[in-house]
């Protein structure tokens, strides 16, 4: 129910933007959060949009990337800039309804993940 795309491999200092189209839910009433995961490590929040555009972020990733959705086309967006090698992990994107957005376990659908590998 949720696809996301637009991973890829980048020099550091470079920029992805990366997307998230929802099929089979109503999209704007739910919180729609994007993490990162690098193997054998949890999960990690990188930034949320609630139902009402509010917008939050990681300290790691604040000024750098910015998260958006156009609730019209059902999708999610997160533009990265100024991308660093610390960044590289598979992207995953979901949906909550939980007011604790920042953490993952609250998190009903999840996308596939989309891989980022940004080279130094």
């Amino acid at each position: 129910q949720l696809q996301a795309s637009g991973g890829g491999l980048v020099q550091a200092g470079g920029s992805l933007r990366l997307s998230c189209a929802a099929s089979g839910l109503t999209f704007n009433t739910y919180h729609m959060g994007w993490f990162r995961q690098i193997p054998g490590k949890e999960r990690e929040f990188v930034a949320v949009i609630n139902r009402s555009g509010g917008t939050f972020y990681a300290d790691s990733v604040k000024g750098r990337f910015t998260i958006s959705r156009d609730n019209r086309k059902r999708t999610l967006y997160l533009q990265m800039n100024s991308l660093e090698f610390e960044d590289t992990a598979a992207y995953y994107c979901g949906a909550t309804v939980n007011v604790q957005f920042r953490s993952a376990a609250g998190y009903r659908y999840w996308g596939q993940g989309t891989q980022v590998t940004v080279s130094s």
